[in-house]
């Protein structure tokens, strides 16, 4: 069988090599690029993110990102984001006060997460919906590997999407499965054999 084609989008910003690394080990075939058209063509898009909201978007705008990310969507071609990488796939962030635009595949903010402890940092368990592809064969007690203080803490987005929870004080959104487009708050490239068999069933699918 024909490795299926995964890029890790170079914008300047996510553990880009930890990424390659971790979706490589799936059998895939993964290259790190911010070519639009490789970006483009390929069976996955793998999105990363690290650092601030706003920084993210500014990296991602400057290659033309946000549009590679449409279009993918638009023609019904995977794409999952990780960590700042979900973030920025909703509407807006909002940081020290800063309200930024991101690329509004989903409605609603991303905002501070009202705990005591921040960073959210280390593991944690997630509580994943019926039917769900990414999380497929994994227990309920499976836990993946958090460093965040920002979420999406409400979904607004379509109700067919499978949405995935998560709690660090408060409620917050650990992933997201809505057609064409995935994402997680959490980093699989460091959650171990859980992250491992998570980005296994998402490139089973592509």
């Amino acid at each position: 069988m024909t490795p299926k084609k995964v890029v890790v989008l170079d914008y300047g910003s996510g553990n880009l090599r930890s990424a390659q690394r971790a979706v490589q080990r799936t059998g895939a075939e993964v290259e790190v690029t911010s070519d639009p058209v490789a970006a483009a063509n390929a069976d996955g898009l793998v999105v990363p993110g690290v650092g601030a909201f706003e920084a993210c978007m500014v990296g991602l705008r400057g290659i033309g990102g946000d549009e590679i990310i449409a279009k993918r969507v638009s023609a019904g071609r995977p794409v999952l984001g990780v960590c700042v990488g979900m973030q920025i796939l909703f509407a807006r962030g909002v940081e020290f006060g800063v309200e930024s635009t991101g690329c509004g595949q989903w409605p609603g903010a991303v905002t501070r997460l009202d705990a005591p402890v921040i960073p959210h940092m280390g593991w944690n368990v997630v509580d994943a919906p019926a039917g769900s592809t990414l999380f497929r064969g994994l227990d309920a007690d499976t836990r993946f590997y958090f460093v965040h203080s920002y979420a999406a803490q409400q979904w607004q987005g379509r109700p067919e999407a499978l949405v995935t929870w998560a709690t660090h004080h408060v409620p917050f959104i650990a992933a997201v499965e809505d057609g064409p487009l995935s994402a997680t708050q959490f980093h699989p490239e460091k959650s171990g054999d859980a992250g491992a068999a998570l980005l296994a069933n998402w490139v089973e699918g592509l």
